[in-house]
């Protein structure tokens, strides 16, 4: 199967240097990338995530959570959305069969309502969770505005499935080929989700915000700019998850040494330009 990778628009982040850790000045703005893949697959396409879609950039404050819209300040482009550039690959919409999604965070889902045929894929569990908007953070983060047909969505329990290098509970997902597994990686949300794509080079994990930093997957020394260290603790449902499986991707990512299964998060820029190819604002 072969993989593309979309950066279906950045935001620019408050706190610059604080947020990348190589942005000059904290008063700049640091761009992150949303990094979703698009999958080749002998029965059609997959999208892993769909970023911010065609609504969220012309209908921005309607859409989206004014807290989130002044802290990320989304570089809302059409040409960006993952619509746009599947057919700028050549392709019709028609042909993205499912949808998996890692979160239903405003900045993973936004797209949903481009692919209003698409079967979408999550856990249970953050299907139940985005829908009950428990508390003010989950008002923001969840934006039911984004997706406003569900009758396509698979949801999957996460107490059952298979084993997959040390994870559980690893999920085939229904009409989608095996090569395709959803891994369950709560923390960040409580029914947050991995997507791991086997390819003729192996295995790619797509862990979402399971982490936000290239560093943090440091065996030795794992680092993160203290402005995202500070977003991620804010952002997290339930904090021994989220570290307890930061630790088993880092020790996934180091134990394959990058060859048999590769781990990287949405939103780290050099993770997607070494993969892409290419720059950030540049389109495939």
């Amino acid at each position: 199967m072969r993989i593309h990778h979309l950066n279906c628009i950045s935001a620019c982040a408050l706190g610059g240097h604080w947020m990348d850790g190589c942005t000059p000045s904290l008063m700049q703005r640091a761009p992150l990338c949303c990094h979703c893949l698009l999958v080749e697959t002998p029965t059609g396409l997959v999208l892993v995530d769909t970023g911010y879609g065609l609504r969220d950039v012309r209908e921005p404050r309607r859409r989206l959570s004014p807290f989130f819209l002044w802290l990320m300040d989304p570089d809302l482009r059409e040409e960006m959305t993952a619509v746009r550039q599947i057919r700028r690959l050549g392709f019709d919409t028609a042909d993205v069969r499912d949808i998996v999604l890692t979160h239903l965070d405003f900045d993973h889902a936004g797209g949903l309502d481009d692919f209003p045929r698409a079967r979408v894929h999550l856990l249970a569990r953050e299907h139940d969770a985005a829908l009950a908007q428990r508390g003010w953070l989950d008002r923001q983060r969840y934006r039911p505005q984004q997706w406003t047909q569900r009758q396509h969505w698979h949801t999957y329990a996460p107490s059952h499935g298979g084993g997959w290098f040390g994870f559980d509970c690893v999920r085939e997902l229904e009409g989608v080929p095996h090569d395709i597994l959803l891994v369950p990686l709560a923390g960040h949300t409580l029914g947050h989700a991995g997507v791991a794509v086997r390819s003729q080079h192996g295995w790619l994990l797509q862990a979402g915000d399971a982490y936000f930093h290239h560093r943090e997957m440091d065996a030795e020394r794992p680092w993160c700019p203290p402005g995202l260290r500070a977003y991620q603790t804010m952002m997290e449902k339930d904090r021994p998850a989220r570290l307890g499986n930061q630790a088993r991707l880092r020790a996934l990512a180091q134990g394959h040494a990058g060859e048999e299964v590769r781990v990287i998060c949405a939103h780290d820029n050099r993770e997607f330009e070494q993969l892409a190819g290419r720059s950030l604002s540049s389109l495939p």
